[in-house]
């Protein structure tokens, strides 16, 4: 699949979710002790702005446009439910962890070419159409963890996390997954993930990059096998192995940054 042709088939899958997670607002939200923030518990519909203790999603659920959303705890997203922080600018600030549970679907973070390049994973209007206007982009910072084990969909796009960022298990026949434009003081692991699509492109990892066991299953014939470890800046290591395939990129002597060694699959892509 080339460059821009793959790059328009993350964008117009993120907008076909994005449109799905439209919805009025089904929330509930219980106090805090002594008055402080509440819990809020979505099954469907928008999360506005507000400072809560945790937020829990458990139906499909999104963030509203231009909301400021401070989390105090965690964001779990409950099995088979979805969050879509993907799709609308917003600026997300969670103190504790995220989680995605088996089933769920996991979006975080816009941009557009301006501030990314063909990278750029773009926030879209209310028809699904990219925004192509620079001031238009998500801020979202996690101070802990991004956890999902056996999540349908994995979408974090220019996020800063504060420690690691864990993928075991899950994928999509439909939906292509990405890792990419984040800052992470930690590790990315991404193991035993079987996807139509996977790339960790253009990261800046703190620690160590582990890519095991993830096989690609895009349906088209003439569609790549590889995952793409593209133009990614590692602390520590970059370990690769039981891939399906690996590239490090669209463009003739793209590679990654490490700090340490380039093992497995990956040993050719590091310069």
């Amino acid at each position: 699949m080339r460059a821009v042709t793959m790059v328009r088939t993350l964008t117009a899958a993120a907008a076909t979710v994005g449109l799905t997670f439209a919805g009025g607002a089904v929330a509930s939200a219980h106090g805090g002790p002594y008055g402080g923030p509440r819990s809020l518990t979505c099954s469907g519909g928008e999360i506005g702005s507000g400072t809560y203790r945790s937020i829990t999603v458990t139906g499909d659920c999104s963030v509203a446009k231009n909301a400021v959303v401070r989390v105090k705890g965690d964001i779990t997203v409950r099995k088979g439910a979805a969050l879509d922080a993907q799709s609308s600018p917003s600026t997300i600030t969670v103190d504790g962890d995220v989680n995605a549970l088996r089933g769920s679907t996991l979006g975080l973070g816009c941009q557009p070419p301006a501030l990314t390049g063909n990278s750029a994973h773009p926030c879209v209007d209310a028809t699904g159409n990219p925004i192509e206007d620079p001031t238009v982009f998500s801020t979202i910072t996690v101070k802990g963890d991004i956890t999902a084990l056996g999540a349908a969909v994995v979408l974090i796009n220019g996020v800063q996390v504060g420690k690691n960022v864990t993928i075991v298990g899950g994928g999509s026949p439909v939906i292509p997954w990405s890792v990419k434009n984040n800052t992470i003081k930690g590790n990315l692991w991404v193991s035993n993930v079987n996807t139509t699509f996977f790339g960790a492109l253009f990261n800046k990892v703190g620690k160590n990059v582990v890519l095991l066991k993830i096989k690609i299953t895009d349906p088209d014939p003439e569609g790549s096998k590889d995952v793409y470890v593209v133009r990614n800046t590692v602390g520590r290591n970059l370990v690769c192995y039981g891939l399906s395939g690996a590239s490090g990129g669209f463009v003739p002597g793209s590679v990654n940054t490490v700090g340490g060694r380039a093992l497995g699959q990956c040993s050719e892509l590091a310069g």
